[in-house]
């Protein structure tokens, strides 16, 4: 497993540049760059803007593993669905173009005038649609596990099996949500075939079983990002650099396999 950052929340005030230093500086390997942040990098990107985007991330070890984008297809309004897949579809040749990985896509309700099944079938089919689309750049698309009523596991799964694309699979974003008496595995395995994305919170939280999803993960041979997601902005750099060479700590034993319960590094 590899450890990167989203630029959400505590690096939205960052410059692109900024962001590539504190990650350089603590070593973490990827950023996932949230739209609407400092560092500027979005669909309105001129041909040349986006070749310099990708040249400066060739010149570091830091990789730009997606881009964390709010569209989302739950809408009752078929015009407002339409226009979120063609912003999805913008961002995919975004991510095309400047060598990001994949692009995050999100449910964020169940609309209460609308029948759930009505819902999770639209979502699961503007998803298909565009993960056909973003077959042909060679850019993943992933549904965050995200939004009242569609952050129950049981939802994500019905809309993975509507979409039914192999361009498509799901980040998972350690919620709440997701502990039934204090453990994720039952909720883990509803969508570990598809997980190729993990957003991790808060690890010094007490009501997430953090040690259980790192074993889970390891177990599923997951082999790629998990990518720090942290609610609040720090007021300097230097304050930055510090918690999250705290957190590289805390995952750096969190990752490690442990025999007998001890950790081994």
């Amino acid at each position: 497993m590899k450890l990167g950052l989203v630029t959400y929340n505590l690096a939205k005030d960052w410059d692109l540049e900024t962001l590539i230093r504190v990650c350089e500086t603590v070593g973490l390997e990827g950023v996932e760059l949230r739209t609407t942040h400092k560092h500027g990098v979005e669909p309105s990107l001129s041909s040349q803007e986006r070749e310099k985007v990708r040249k400066r991330f060739e010149q570091t070890h830091v990789k730009l593993v997606g881009l964390g984008t709010v569209c989302e297809f739950h809408s009752p309004d078929p015009n407002e669905v339409k226009r979120n897949i063609e912003e999805a579809k913008r961002f995919i040749v975004l991510a095309k173009d400047i060598g990001a990985i994949g692009v995050k896509v999100r449910p964020n309700a169940l609309p209460a005038e609308v029948p759930k099944e009505r819902t999770i079938r639209q979502i699961g089919e503007a998803l298909g649609e565009v993960g056909e689309f973003a077959k042909d750049y060679g850019v993943e698309v992933w549904l965050e596990v995200h939004g009242r009523g569609t952050s129950n596991l049981e939802v994500i799964k019905a809309i993975m099996e509507i979409a039914n694309h192999p361009q498509v699979w799901v980040c998972w974003n350690s919620n709440r949500e997701d502990v039934v008496e204090g453990s994720v595995k039952t909720t883990f395995s509803l969508v570990q075939k598809w997980v190729r994305h993990t957003h991790i919170t808060d690890l010094w939280r007490d009501d997430y079983p953090w040690r259980e999803l790192f074993t889970l993960l390891r177990k599923a041979n997951y082999e790629r990002f998990t990518m720090i997601e942290l609610p609040y902005a720090m007021s300097t750099e230097e304050d930055a650099v510090k918690l999250l060479r705290y957190y590289r700590a805390l995952w750096r034993e969190l990752v490690s396999p442990s025999v007998d319960g001890r950790s081994q590094h």
